[in-house]
């Protein structure tokens, strides 16, 4: 008979332990530095003074941030409610029909592989632990790596923002207005291009192309932006 190894799963680490959080932060951050970099030189673009760009700058940052915690908690808190109802249905259908339920998760199993003697003594057996955790996880698909965590989402949300918007608004701030322009559009590229290889490395995926991804569609909102600000600016 082949010996399987013991492995300690408690402390074995996945990359999707971290979606939760990465995906709010990246969003966050990435947001942050395109929508404010792209109003900065929107405002430079319609030739006004450096401290209008400054104050369109942080206005968007505020704006910006409230709306992001409020989107993103609004967001994932309509997928807990989802979750939530759907657990409860999943309790008053195992308290009233236990055998139909167990029957359910047994041919769960079977499509994922197991013989039916098989499935049925699995389904057994962890619906004898936790029945409402075993349906909860394999027939709708909730577990606690992807459950809905309304207040974690937008707390994150909100200060990558800040911390996203931040960056293009204190190059602004410190470069001379004649210079402000390129420099503000250059930095800020670099932002994303190290944000979109550190989100991609802390996934696992692709590095190339995380950069190439936030890269293009970074200069393409500040290009577009940009454009408006010189179309429809008032110049002397």
């Amino acid at each position: 008979m082949l010996k399987l190894p013991v492995v300690n799963i408690q402390t074995e680490y996945h990359r999707t332990q971290n979606i939760g959080w990465l995906r709010a932060a990246v969003l966050g951050a990435n947001d942050g530095i395109v929508s404010t970099a792209s109003l900065i030189l929107g405002v430079a673009a319609a030739s006004t003074t450096q401290s209008a760009v400054l104050v369109a700058g942080v206005a968007g940052l505020v704006a910006g941030a409230m709306s992001m915690a409020a989107g993103e908690y609004v967001s994932v808190s309509s997928q807990s409610d989802t979750e939530q109802a759907d657990i409860a249905r999943e309790r008053v259908e195992l308290a009233t029909d236990g055998e139909r339920e167990l029957a359910e998760l047994a041919a769960i199993y079977v499509g994922r592989g197991l013989d039916a003697d098989l499935a049925q003594q699995v389904a057994l057996q962890l619906s004898a632990k936790d029945a409402l955790g075993a349906h909860t996880r394999d027939e709708l698909g909730i577990s606690e790596t992807v459950s809905a965590n309304p207040l974690q989402a937008a707390l994150v949300s909100a200060l990558s923002f800040v911390v996203g918007a931040g960056l293009p608004l204190l190059t602004a701030w410190l470069t001379p207005y004649a210079y402000l322009t390129p420099v503000v559009a250059a930095t800020s590229l670099l932002f994303l291009v190290f944000l979109g290889g550190l989100a991609a490395y802390t996934g696992g995926a692709s590095i190339v192309k995380g950069i190439a991804r936030v890269a293009f569609w970074g200069a393409l909102a500040m290009a577009c932006t940009a454009a408006v600000g010189w179309l429809f600016g008032v110049r002397a």
